[in-house]
């Protein structure tokens, strides 16, 4: 059994992931660590702030300790993507480093989803303001994609979106600008989607790729092959993604 540690900064919708491990069925480990929020705020200044080096570290080191888990992935969109595309590796190679596991982050979860599934032309519907979510964008051209179209929904605190019931989550997609664009990308862990990505992919009419789906895929991408698993999407229906020899080289 994989166990996939997760650094999760504060409280919202961290209780996705052992809500997700109950309905699988023990199939996947999916321990959460909370690591400390100066303030709750989508704004650049705070989110560099959340991600930085020893917030991180400090919450690494109880992950391992307690947990023992197998990967560790930063569950966080914007507190590693507002640090651009080398601040970014920068931060999961310290995390790789101090833990000696292979490690990642949600923002890279997204960029290598995208490329597993052959994606070119990608929308956003974002609940960030739009500067932050314009951080977002840059980052996935960075990656390599086009984004067709952005829609920010101007949601400052991770607490208020994780307010986000099934109706509202459902809207935010179903009412994204998704013209031209081959999947939808809702990036905030912050926000439930677990429960939802079935009727989420049906409200878009094409793949659906959500802050915490691309999470839990990209710590177990990091241990090998993917294995499919019921009710989370094209992404984990395609039989996508298998970390390389690169991916898996953890410096000592």
């Amino acid at each position: 059994m994989s166990r996939i540690g997760l650094l999760y900064p504060g409280h919202s919708a961290e209780d996705d992931y052992p809500a997700l491990e109950q309905r699988l069925g023990g199939r996947v480990e999916l321990p959460v660590v909370i690591s400390s929020v100066g303030e709750d705020a989508h704004r650049v200044d705070a989110l560099l702030d959340l991600g930085g080096r020893e917030r991180l570290a400090d919450a690494a080191r109880q992950l391992v300790s307690t947990h023992q888990p197998d990967a560790v992935v930063w569950a966080c969109t914007s507190g590693s993507f507002v640090f651009g595309w080398e601040g970014a590796h920068a931060q999961v190679e310290a995390l790789g480093e101090l833990t000696g596991l292979p490690a990642s982050s949600t923002s890279l979860a997204f960029a290598r989803a995208v490329r597993a599934l052959g994606l070119e032309r990608v929308a956003v519907a974002a609940s960030y303001p739009e500067d932050v979510a314009e951080h977002f964008v840059t980052f996935l051209e960075r990656a390599g994609a086009t984004v067709t179209s952005m829609g920010s929904h101007g949601i400052i605190t991770a607490a208020e979106v994780g307010t986000l019931g099934r109706e509202q989550v459902l809207e935010l997609v179903g009412g994204a600008d998704r013209a031209g664009a081959e999947a939808l990308l809702v990036p905030d862990t912050a926000m439930h989607t677990l429960a939802w990505l079935e009727e989420l992919e049906a409200a878009a009419g094409m793949p659906v790729l959500t802050a915490n789906q691309v999470t839990v895929w990209e710590g177990l991408r990091l241990l090998g092959e993917v294995p499919p698993l019921p009710g989370l999407g094209t992404l984990f229906r395609a039989g996508t993604g298998t970390a390389s020899v690169a991916d898996r080289v953890v410096a000592s």
